[in-house]
């Protein structure tokens, strides 16, 4: 039988066919990066979700398109790929407004938490491609879900930065969603999310109508269990007001001076909206926003001083926020609860922003600070969490959880005051480094979420806004915007101070729960392709 042409002839270099494999190669790297590429966009879509676009509804199913892109993966390797890729266009879009503190910091940042969601591009490949049973459809929700929430537990330590941009806190507007955070905590809210949107992905893929029915009715169930908690279960319970007339409440002023950036002038600012707060209907609390005063209260007796005198003259105590160098020549964030009679106690601010108040690793990252607006040098943490002893304008006790600014983002910090008695949440915050961005809407959408875990009022004073104030279930009740100034006083019913829910009592259940099914369905996906391998040894013969 005669040679193909192609085989005759002597043999030599291949000529005009290498040309021809040379130009294949970038079209094959094209071909690989530009799936990449579009997990990269994919990622920043569910950031719609989050204020300030606050598209909340999108959040259920805005992760479909990276899942898709993950479960088309050829494999493995490439699926967790795609998955680092859709992380850290995520962290990149939802956290965009670092730039001005962190500057060049930002994308590497966007690196190193998005390589977290590697686990969930394997996940979505081994349990949403075909074929796609019964059995799938049920297990890729949970085993999906339990993979994200391990990553958000994971970048949720506050040396990573801390819980921000969990997914979760796109339904803060959404009390009868935010019912699931009164069980689980922000984790509850965020695994409900992904197991939505897991589902949704198995039900536009399965091609048996058995899988796609029970991935809709999975969704479903998921859905309505939210509202159906918040309707089955009662309110916390509210506390009586003294003598027996109705449930008890506060009125808090929470004072707002808008942007001045003189130390001096915005204390003055502050000062005067809080004096027009005499001759109006008594307030039991007034709160100053985070760094509303930069002289150290200790030693400025001229400072405290005014202090006295306004809250001789409202009638209530005063919670300020003290940005200042101590004794010892170290910076710290204090809030000072002061009385006529002078300091009654103060809490220093235990968290602090990673490259706003202290670089970690300084002498191998300081350079940030030299291209950013990151951290001089770094502030000195306080050393423990204690609720500040307020009394009311009559003299009852109003113990307070106060916690400052980034401290907003921590659960457990929260979940402590209530634990330890606190009546009632107050933040202090600052952010009007990012003012004209999503980071003001973004973190006060957060004092909404902790007032739903803890069963607790909470209230943030913000020095440029959002001031705002929310009730027990989470609902928000008054507001003062970034483009608003002055004092917004805010009544607030208090609930019994034994009440608790279930996320108190029972912390943080769902990510250690997460934590395990993302270990084990490791171990099960390990066990697996050791399996494989051995199936795949030489013949025997």
């Amino acid at each position: 039988m005669p040679r193909p042409p192609l085989l005759t002839g002597p043999a030599g270099p291949p000529g005009p066919a290498a040309p021809a494999a040379a130009v294949a190669r970038p079209g094959r790297t094209l071909a690989r990066y530009r799936p990449r590429l579009a997990a990269l966009a994919a990622g920043a879509l569910p950031v719609l979700a989050f204020p300030a676009p606050g598209v909340a509804a999108l959040a259920w199913v805005a992760l479909v398109p990276g899942l898709l892109l993950m479960r088309a993966a050829p494999g493995a390797r490439e699926a967790a790929v795609r998955g680092w890729w859709f992380g850290a266009g995520f962290i990149l879009t939802g956290m965009s407004w670092l730039t001005r503190s962190i500057g060049p910091g930002l994308p590497l940042l966007a690196v190193v938490f998005g390589a977290l969601q590697a686990g969930v591009g394997v996940a979505a490949w081994r349990l949403l491609r075909p074929p796609l049973t019964v059995g799938r459809a049920l297990l890729a929700p949970v085993v999906v879900a339990a993979v994200w929430l391990t990553t958000e537990y994971a970048r949720s330590w506050h040396a990573l930065g801390g819980p921000w941009a969990l997914l979760g806190a796109t339904q803060w507007q959404h009390p009868a969603v935010l019912a699931l955070a009164s069980a689980g905590g922000i984790w509850l809210v965020s695994a409900a999310v992904v197991a939505v949107n897991t589902a949704v992905a198995v039900a536009l893929t399965a091609v048996d109508p058995r899988p796609r029915a029970v991935a809709a009715v999975f969704a479903a169930a998921v859905l309505a269990a939210g509202p159906l908690l918040f309707a089955l279960r009662p309110a916390p319970p509210a506390a009586p007001a003294a003598g027996g007339a109705g449930p008890a409440e506060v009125r808090i002023a929470l004072v707002q001076p808008g942007i001045v950036d003189e130390p001096g002038a915005r204390f003055e600012a502050s000062a005067r909206a809080t004096a027009a707060l005499v001759g109006r209907p008594p307030v039991d609390l007034v709160v100053w926003g985070e760094s509303s005063t930069t002289a150290d209260l200790d030693r400025d007796p001229a400072t405290l001083a005014r202090l006295r005198a306004l809250s001789a003259a409202t009638g209530a105590e005063l919670l300020a926020g003290e940005d200042a160098r101590k004794s010892d020549g170290r910076i710290s964030k204090d809030a000072v609860l002061v009385s006529p009679d002078g300091v009654v106690d103060r809490y220093r601010k235990i968290r602090l922003v990673p490259f706003g108040e202290y670089i970690p690793l300084r002498p191998v990252l300081g350079w940030v600070a030299g291209v950013s607006r990151a951290a001089g040098e770094n502030r000195a943490p306080g050393t423990g969490q204690h609720l500040l002893p307020a009394v009311d304008r009559s003299g009852r006790p109003l113990p307070v959880g106060t916690l400052i600014c980034f401290e907003s983002a921590f659960p457990d910090m929260a979940r402590t005051a209530a634990r330890a008695g606190a009546r009632v949440l107050v933040y202090q915050s600052s952010t009007s480094t990012f003012q004209r961005s999503w980071a003001p809407e973004q973190h006060v959408s957060l004092a909404a979420i902790r007032a739903a875990e803890t069963g607790r009022p909470v209230v943030q004073a913000s020095l440029t806004g959002v001031s705002a104030a929310f009730d027990a279930q989470g609902r928000e009740l008054a507001r003062l915007g970034t483009d608003g100034t002055g004092a917004l006083v805010v009544r607030l019913p208090l609930t019994a101070p034994d009440a608790a829910t279930w996320y108190d009592r029972v912390g943080d259940v769902v990510p250690l729960t997460a934590v395990l099914v993302t270990a084990g369905a490791a171990a099960v996906a390990a066990a697996g392709r050791r399996r494989e391998r051995r199936g795949a040894g030489p013949a025997q013969g």
